[in-house]
């Protein structure tokens, strides 16, 4: 037994023979199922699939030699966590990256933390550059070290552009959509657009065309989801375009899934008035009602913690998808990086937009992404007040819902072996990826 609680046996016998010892692998601990935790549990796996979860005292004869003694270190067992909106991390930019190497640098930094599943996030930028960092992505989502792609623009409020560059901002077009999901070949999860830019949600196309007629149209037409966000909307304009995905989504059966999303609820739109609303509160109404997943940077910077707690309790845990929004600064020191065209300096575990006149020194302003791994952000989630079942299904199950991915984000037999194993404080110990060992 290795003393991180892990049991192995090797897959070595001759052909047609019965082996001499139980195949596989098992993980004993405090284990995080979607709806309770297991004080004493068993996670079996075998090859890339987990074959058994439940309590140590239920485990079927055919593994019971590989279960390990009582845990007494606390140690839990999650699911593999989903981040559906990440820009990078370990020195490296999504947006920026030129080729497959680069970018691997990004995704295997989160991987290392717990995330083995992750959508790549790129950020507005010309058409040209979309296209071409999109081909690069989707190369490593054909390797299967990526789960998709996002796209944080280019339809979106100038008004609400963040860390995006507003001169990079154009209004929907269904056109550019296809192309990008074309190139993306099959991996566009989800596009970020406000939807109040024309061309994004108001259905114009020419009578008699088959086409796509709007952005949301050719989203849902190359199998992704929209996303609300970095909007200046009303609340009717948020509600009406929520209508259209949803009735979208729903006549498509290429679709991932029926709920659109909602970019990092709160951050990136306008603020909520009790007499102009404004998209947070219609994104938090359909999300009650079961037709948005909302986003939340839950890392303690991007949002206090009774926020996060107030929109666990209004929508739950099945309704919401933690992200990192990570940048490339993510588990490296602080300093000046880049996130596409934007500069951005990162002190005192922020990263802001570094605003640079001639002759001046350079200023700081809008917060431009987060720095935490997605592990980090459960860990404050939890901190915060909500209760581990809830936060874990928030960065594991729920996402993979939005991916359409029913093999991954809970430790039930039949879905893939991604399994983390952390200390009683959510410090990664160990990571499984199908089955294999990465980490610990």
């Amino acid at each position: 037994m290795r003393k991180d609680g892990l049991v192995t046996s090797p897959s070595t016998s001759p052909v047609h023979a019965e082996p001499a010892e139980p195949v596989g692998l098992a993980l004993r601990g405090r284990v995080v199922l979607p709806h309770e935790v297991l004080d004493d549990g068993v996670v079996v796996v075998e090859g890339a699939a987990i074959a058994w979860v439940g309590p140590a005292g239920d485990v079927p004869a055919t593994w019971s030699a590989l279960v390990p003694a009582p845990d007494a270190s606390g140690s839990l067992l999650l699911p593999g966590l989903v981040d559906v909106h990440c820009h990078g991390g370990g020195g490296a930019s999504f947006p920026d990256a030129l080729d497959v190497a680069q970018a691997r640098i990004g995704a295997r930094e989160h991987l290392a933390h717990g995330t083995t599943s992750l959508v790549a996030s790129l950020v507005t930028a010309p058409a040209e550059v979309l296209l071409a960092r999109t081909a690069v992505l989707a190369e490593l989502a054909d390797a299967g070290e990526l789960a998709g792609i996002h796209l944080e623009g280019p339809f979106l409020s100038a008004q609400r552009c963040g860390a995006q560059n507003p001169a990079d901002m154009q209004v929907g077009s269904a056109r550019l959509v296809s192309q990008v999901a074309q190139v993306a070949r099959g991996h566009l999860a989800t596009m970020t657009l406000a939807p109040e830019v024309p061309g994004v949600a108001d259905g114009g196309s020419a009578p008699g065309s088959t086409a796509p007629d709007d952005a949301v149209a050719a989203l849902v037409a190359g199998g992704a989801l929209p996303s609300i966000g970095h909007t200046d909307a009303s609340a009717e304009q948020v509600d009406a375009a929520v209508a259209r995905a949803v009735a979208l989504l729903a006549g498509d059966p290429r679709t991932r899934g029926p709920r659109p999303t909602a970019t990092h609820l709160f951050n990136g739109m306008r603020p909520w008035h009790h007499r102009d609303p404004g998209p947070i509160a219609s994104c938090l109404a359909a999300a009650a009602r079961g037709e948005l997943v909302v986003e939340l940077v839950a890392d303690g910077t991007h949002l206090a913690d009774g926020t996060v707690r107030s929109v666990f309790d209004l929508v739950g845990a099945d309704a919401i998808a933690l992200v990192t929004d990570a940048m490339a600064a993510a588990g490296m020191p602080e300093g000046d990086y880049r996130l596409g065209p934007m500069a951005v300096r990162v002190a005192d575990g922020v990263a802001r937009i570094l605003i640079e006149e001639p002759g001046d020194e350079p200023e700081v302003g809008a917060i431009a992404g987060g720095v935490a791994h997605l592990m980090d952000v459960v860990r404050a989630v939890v901190g915060a007040g909500v209760p581990l079942v809830e936060a874990v299904r928030a960065a594991s199950g729920t996402p993979a819902q939005v991916l359409g991915r029913a093999d991954l984000g809970a430790l039930e037999a039949g879905r893939r072996a991604d399994v983390v194993v952390t200390d009683g404080e959510l410090r990664v110990l160990t990571v499984l990826r199908a089955g294999q060992v990465l980490v610990g």
